[in-house]
């Protein structure tokens, strides 16, 4: 397995048909304040952090770390994309056979881009940023169960699942996307 590690970061921006995928920036605090303080976004994370909380411990730049992109519309952050390699400290226990190293993909997108294909079509671009940047890592995709937009947007992009377990009080699903696999229309 090649490290994300390994990867030149940040990348020069990706840019979409209506998106830019970037590194953070200063001016992102404020998005990033508020979708972890987002009930909404916080529905299947384990509930909204408190947004004093997050104003005293959110540093200046926000997200500065390889593998996260800050998704952008018309010049404004509208949320994330991340995809790392898991240690083997964060896998549950209903994952423990897997090698613990492999890459995995998150987002977040603050409510009000919901419902526009913007998650599909960041997450798409950063897999085949992923893909040209480590050609042969399959990539995972965790969810709860319940969380039915996500469970789409899998499918979407082409993973397929390899179980479902409970973790964290709830019903999980697991997917994998192996290289060069193409989204579904």
């Amino acid at each position: 397995m090649t490290e994300l590690a390994s990867v030149t970061w940040p990348p020069a921006p990706i840019r979409t048909e209506r998106l830019v995928l970037r590194a953070s920036e200063p001016r992102d605090r404020a998005a990033f304040i508020d979708l972890f303080a987002s009930p909404e976004v916080g529905t299947y994370l384990g509930g909204a952090r408190p947004r004093d909380e997050l104003e005293r411990a959110v540093p200046e730049v926000p997200g500065q770390r390889t593998g996260l992109f800050v998704v952008e519309l018309d010049g404004a952050m509208i949320g994330t994309v991340e995809l790392r390699h898991r240690d083997t400290e964060d896998r549950d226990t209903a994952d423990r056979d897997t090698a613990g190293d492999e890459a995995e993909i998150g987002y977040l997108l603050l409510p009000r881009a919901w419902g526009h294909g913007h998650a599909a079509e960041a997450c798409a671009a950063a897999l085949d940023w992923f893909v040209d940047a480590l050609p042969a890592e399959p990539v995972l995709l965790r969810t709860q169960s319940a969380n039915t937009r996500s469970m789409r947007l899998a499918a979407k992009l082409g993973f397929t699942e390899v179980r479902r377990y409970e973790a964290w009080g709830a019903a999980q699903w697991m997917g994998v996307r192996s290289p060069g696999t193409p989204p579904s229309d």
